[in-house]
């Protein structure tokens, strides 16, 4: 691949890509939607604790247990403080799991991550890779309106053509439900395809790490669920919640922002991971239900 095409996907593909899928989760989205945090506290405080406070302690410890080099330790970091996807809103629905509830997380933690990530990352940079040259430099206000124009803003233009068009809305929403798939699927095989030797090289070391991670989330998400008296569908949703990261921004943290293919590596191989992790969880669940 030439140089030029890879600056226009990292530029252009992946920015556009994420402000899409953030624009469609806003066509689903209402001011009143966010009543159920009122509604649902503890449910909802359980799912923004394991996403915000337990995620990245969780990425910290599992990349010094398993010993990982500094850039995947850091890679798998970067996953860990990323907010939840709309992948996995679609995979609550297809779980039959609590749409709402998953919905109003991940625009929640999207929301908050703006602030958190920029500052997570200004001290994980010199933490895991020194104080070398080799530190990608990142400005934490730049980070922050970067994230604010890709998340922030077209949620909000979502949420505004709901509320003055919402049967466009609809069915704008429907067409472009696929898009965060998509766009996901499509990141992550570029990011592969242009750090092939690196992925394989990597594979073995760092994919036991990753998948680890990403179960630990996932079952930790439900166990704190069932803590604070969820159902096991809104307990399902919450593993899910929790264990499935926005990792197009991840990718778009380190190719974008960061400038860095080697930081991509731990993304590209989470992303496929919490995809089959998340399938297997919800096989899981369909099974218990049809014993009982």
């Amino acid at each position: 691949m030439s140089d030029a095409f890879v600056a226009f996907v990292n530029s252009v593909f992946v920015p556009v890509g994420l402000m899409l899928i953030m624009f469609s989760m806003g066509l689903t989205l209402a001011l009143r939607d966010f009543g159920l945090v009122a509604k649902g506290g503890p449910l909802v405080a359980a799912g923004l604790g394991g996403q915000l406070l337990l995620l990245p302690l969780l990425g910290l410890a599992i990349g010094w247990v398993f010993a990982l080099p500094p850039e995947l330790a850091l890679g798998l970091f970067i996953i860990s403080i990323c907010p939840a996807g709309t992948t996995s809103n679609a995979l609550t629905f297809i779980g039959r799991g609590n749409v709402a509830l998953a919905v109003v997380l991940t625009a929640l933690s999207s929301l908050v991550t703006v602030f958190t990530i920029p500052v997570l990352l200004s001290w994980a940079l010199p933490f895991f890779l020194g104080e070398g040259g080799d530190v990608p430099t990142l400005s934490v206000p730049d980070t922050i309106l970067q994230l604010v124009r890709i998340t922030v803003l077209p949620i909000a233009a979502g949420m505004l053509v709901h509320r003055f068009a919402p049967a466009f809305a609809a069915r704008l929403a429907r067409w472009l439900r696929p898009v965060a798939l998509v766009v996901l699927v499509g990141v992550i095989g570029f990011a592969v395809a242009v750090s092939f030797n690196m992925v394989l090289q990597n594979l073995v070391g760092a994919g036991p790490a990753l998948w680890t991670l990403n179960a630990v989330a996932t079952i930790a998400g439900m166990l704190i669920g069932r803590a604070v008296g969820a159902s096991p569908k809104d307990a399902m949703t919450l593993g899910i919640e929790v264990g499935v990261q926005n990792a197009t921004l991840a990718i778009f943290l380190t190719l974008t922002v960061l400038g860095s293919l080697p930081l991509a590596v731990s993304q590209n191989i989470y992303g496929v991971v919490m995809l089959l992790n998340g399938f297997l969880l919800i096989r899981w669940f369909r099974m218990r239900e049809r014993r009982t």
